[in-house]
């Protein structure tokens, strides 16, 4: 008997229903989207098209993955943030909404700045979900984009590629503890979304973060504070006077990380909220 589109569509929202995923129905939309390379409308104006043998067993497959927990970014390969489609991929943390309101106050700032050029440091480049998002939306900034992971590194580059900015942003391997990558330029903004889960909670977060997401993108130490600590020190001597350091926090990391800029001379420290009214970003300038 043949199996139709709807069928798949059906049979997908089955099995995901009987695990804790809370979009079933709509993730079963997005594999069959992603296995036949068609749109959401394609579903509905086709559901008797017939489907082979080989795109029904990389869907079960899928499916599988999928309610094993496995994130459905890695399955599509791909995440919206900012209005942009990024390729993601395992070994790469996936661009989450709560990023962009960090994101949308450094863009406001840039705009509001007169200079010809606004030089960026990201530290933690990932997917290159923050720098590539500045490089497209400020159309007069450098975005030098560091991270120790090659495989993130290779991903961002092709991200950067297809966004075309690759004369825009600068990606830099390097292990941010063992130093700042020798520019000889100082920054107006330094930004970053660090590791930030203390090490003993990770293997307590949802499956699709511990279990498959890159634990070095996690990991902040035993307080979740290490890379805050030493990026604020350090970022002293790159930033130009009055430049931003500005980061993504856990949601009851607020007072800590304003603290520890504080504690460097950093001044009109600001702590963001998303939209659930959780702390979720710092920003101070440089004293």
């Amino acid at each position: 008997m043949s199996t139709t589109v709807r069928d798949l569509l059906e049979r997908g929202f089955k099995s995901l229903s009987k695990t804790e995923r809370k979009s079933p129905r709509l993730e079963s939309e997005l594999i069959v989207m992603h296995l036949l390379d068609v749109d959401k409308a394609y579903l509905y104006t086709h559901p008797n098209r017939i489907v082979s043998k080989e795109i029904i067993e990389k869907f079960e497959e899928l499916i599988e993955k999928r309610k094993e927990g496995y994130p459905i970014q890695y399955i599509l390969k791909n995440q919206e943030f900012m209005g942009l489609d990024f390729h993601v991929t395992e070994g790469v943390l996936v661009p989450r909404p709560d990023t962009e309101i960090l994101i949308e106050y450094i863009i406001k700032f840039a705009r509001k700045n007169k200079k010809e050029k606004i030089k960026i440091l990201d530290i933690g480049t990932g997917s290159g979900a923050i720098s590539l998002s500045l490089a497209y939306y400020i159309e007069n900034s450098y975005i030098y984009s560091v991270d120790i992971s090659e495989k993130a590194i290779k991903i961002a580059r092709k991200n950067k590629k297809k966004m075309n900015l690759e004369d825009r942003v600068e990606l830099i391997t390097k292990d941010i503890l063992e130093g700042f990558p020798e520019i000889d330029e100082k920054m107006d903004i330094v930004v970053s979304n660090p590791p930030y889960i203390p090490s003993r909670d990770i293997d307590s977060l949802q499956i699709e973060v511990s279990k498959y997401e890159p634990r070095l993108a996690l990991d902040g130490g035993d307080d979740g504070l290490v890379f805050y600590r030493y990026i604020t020190e350090k970022a002293k001597e790159k930033l130009i006077d009055n430049g931003l350091l500005c980061y993504e926090i856990g949601y009851d990391q607020g007072e800590s990380v304003k603290n520890i800029m504080g504690d460097n001379g950093y001044k009109e420290i600001l702590v963001l909220k998303d939209l659930q009214g959780r702390d979720r970003a710092v920003i101070g300038r440089m004293g």
